[in-house]
């Protein structure tokens, strides 16, 4: 998916967010419908149910009629348009090659699905019920036998295990080589029963969340055209979701289609959801045409990014008459760990002082209160603001998990509080900092020449800070001529989208602005984004981040039996890598800064992880006359 998109699209399966605190509270079994049963290898208990999870209750019990934070009446109709930046040339958003944009994945569906109110469960979707041991040596799922694709043919077992193996033999390497180990094989049990068997020596935690979450693609269509799913393509198989790709301009538009015979439409999951006859996303080559586009009607919501465009550009006609509702909206979501990343496969990264020294010259507060209107907040943690997030000493369960891999740490990530980052201060050069900064690459011995400049071993010290989005020159360049003053050739170059996409995922660049998504529930899949096996060729991993002791800790992430022991092991993961510093973090934003034509409504209360405006939101049609008989439509 592409990083420009402006719009938080209905994730499938949902990045795990923020937890409250109630839902452990909540006195409900795991949902299973507790059928004791024979099992296929003797006599363990069978366990039947309508969600999963691995840590605590589901929210919602096996007859729930809809979500809680939807409108269930929500009346169907109209159009849902926004934007994006850049370009795309690919429909096929599971290649390296090519450039997706989101909506490409909006025809698929999983085999389970997650809520915006719930951070650990899942739920069936394609299946109607689930079948595991109490060992979750397997799963069983049985799919609904109503599913149907697009074109109206059956959604069928044989569709979910060929994608299955689809995946693993042209998926991402990453995703391939993790996945093909955990569960290496598939078996259909029967035209609407399938199975999926675990290795037999892996921890179980979730497996049964990973099977959960296969995309299932049309077989025959597979079969039929040649297609392959490494390829860059703009023509896509029919899919079993609510919408089908409708139309597809080349760097200028994608619009979808509500399917009238959507076989989903009526699940309690779906009620007062995907409410919408047509959603379009307009392309823009920046961000000032976007908002030129967006007043003159070309598109009718936009998510804003830019804390200047924020500040300083809503004030335009359309926005004081009120046909253009401006507002900020509660999030949240566990923040995304963004920030400027060190490229470790560089040698000259290696040394987290010279990281330290070149993360010193990053103000924060002088980019926040200049450049960012006071807007921000500062980030610390990859787990911002959660009971995952390391504090101070550490302490308890995670004290001990620190210990026993202390052998391979830096005695500081014991003995000291966790590292936060520097705020700087209201001058544009903090002249402390640069100073400490100068101190730190002199240890590394990196020494400044008559020139100024830093050499070690006849080398100067260079940086490229690599970017494609023209809204981040302000921010980066101020940066670049800090590091300039400590000695450090520094580039900025801004390419186009096609150049950074492909330099990005060969890992051509020195520094980047990206980041980690991570979850309030962490098991398997933080081993693709920390793990070691996976750090030279992970997408997920764009600092190639790799420590032994973090490799360890990992498995006592996926070991974890109880919600306490898998905060503690992330918090200690957590503490490692913040020491370890290969991110240099920047800020996050708590609300969504959302503008409207005023034809749109939402739910009185939205959920803790979602703004939705894609999912469940709804058109009004009789505000949307009102907007056209005033002209502004």
């Amino acid at each position: 998916m592409s990083r420009s998109s402006t719009i938080a699209l209905p994730r499938v399966p949902l990045a795990l967010k923020a937890r409250r605190t109630w839902i452990a509270a909540i006195a409900v079994a795991l949902t299973a419908q507790g059928a004791a049963a024979q099992g296929a290898g003797g006599d363990a208990k069978i366990i039947t149910a309508h969600g999963f999870s691995d840590l605590g209750a589901l929210v919602y019990g096996p007859d729930f009629e809809h979500l809680a934070y939807v409108n269930p009446d929500a009346p169907k109709g109209g159009e849902m348009s926004t934007w994006a930046r850049g370009t795309f040339d690919s429909m096929n958003p599971y290649t390296r090659k090519g450039r997706a944009h989101g909506f490409s994945v909006l025809p698929y569906e999983r085999i389970m699905t997650n809520t915006d109110d719930d951070a650990y469960g899942s739920y069936c979707l394609l299946c109607e019920t689930l079948e595991y041991p109490e060992s979750q040596d397997w799963v069983i799922f049985n799919l609904r036998p109503e599913a149907t694709f697009s074109d109206g043919t059956p959604l069928t077992a044989e569709d979910v295990a060929f994608t299955f193996r689809l995946f693993l033999e042209q998926g991402l390497p990453s995703f391939s080589s993790a996945v093909k180990a955990l569960i290496p094989e598939v078996e259909v049990l029967g035209p609407h029963r399938v199975k999926f068997h675990f290795a037999p020596d892996v921890p179980r935690k979730g497996l049964i969340g990973q099977a959960g979450a296969t995309i299932v693609f049309q077989k025959k269509w597979f079969e039929e055209t040649g297609a392959r799913l490494d390829e860059s393509r703009l023509t896509q198989s029919p899919g079993s979701g609510p919408y089908m790709i409708d139309e597809v301009e080349v760097n200028r538009r994608i619009s979808v289609k509500r399917n009238p015979d959507y076989w989903g439409a009526d699940l309690p999951i779906n009620r007062g959801r995907w409410n919408f006859d047509t959603m379009r996303v307009e392309f823009f080559a920046d961000t000032n045409a976007a908002l030129e586009g967006f007043k003159a009607g070309a598109y009718t919501f936009r998510q804003e990014s830019s804390s200047l465009t924020w500040a300083t550009q809503y004030d335009f006609p359309a926005i004081e008459k009120g046909h253009i509702v401006k507002e900020e909206l509660p999030d949240g979501s566990l923040p995304q760990a963004t920030g400027f990343i060190f490229n470790l496969r560089k040698e000259k990264f290696q040394d987290p002082l010279v990281r330290r020294a070149l993360g010193l010259m990053f103000n924060f507060t002088w980019t926040n209160d200049t450049l960012q209107y006071g807007l921000f907040a500062q980030r610390a943690s990859f787990w911002e603001n959660s009971e995952l997030e390391a504090r101070g000493m550490p302490e308890g369960r995670e004290l001990e998990l620190l210990q026993g891999v202390a052998d391979m740490l830096d005695p500081a990530v014991l003995s000291d509080p966790v590292p936060v980052p520097d705020a700087g201060g209201k001058r544009q050069l903090d002249r402390g900092n640069l100073r400490a900064a100068a101190d730190l690459l002199e240890q590394a011995g990196w020494i400044a020449g008559d020139d100024g400049m830093r050499r070690k071993d006849g080398r100067v010290l260079s940086l490229e800070f690599l970017q494609n989005n023209p809204s981040f020159d302000r921010i980066i360049l101020p940066y670049i001529d800090n590091l300039k003053r400590l000695g450090v050739d520094a580039k900025y170059n801004r390419i186009d989208d096609a150049q950074y996409t492909l330099r990005e995922r060969d890992g051509d660049f020195d520094m980047i602005y990206d980041g980690y998504t991570n979850g309030l529930e962490e098991g398997l899949g933080i081993g693709q984004r920390f793990g070691c096996a996976d750090a030279k060729n992970s997408v997920f991993n764009p600092a190639s981040y790799c420590d032994p002791a973090v490799d360890k800790l990992i498995d006592e992430v996926v070991k974890a039996e109880s919600l306490e022991d898998m905060q503690a092991a992330v918090r200690a993961i957590d503490r490692i890598m913040r020491h370890a510093y290969f991110v240099v973090p920047v800020w996050y934003n708590p609300t969504y800064w959302v503008a409207y034509y005023d034809q749109f409504a939402y739910p009185d209360t939205l959920p803790p992880y979602a703004l939705g405006a894609l999912d469940f939101w709804w058109y009004d049609a009789d505000k949307a006359a009102q907007l056209r008989a005033a002209g502004a439509l």
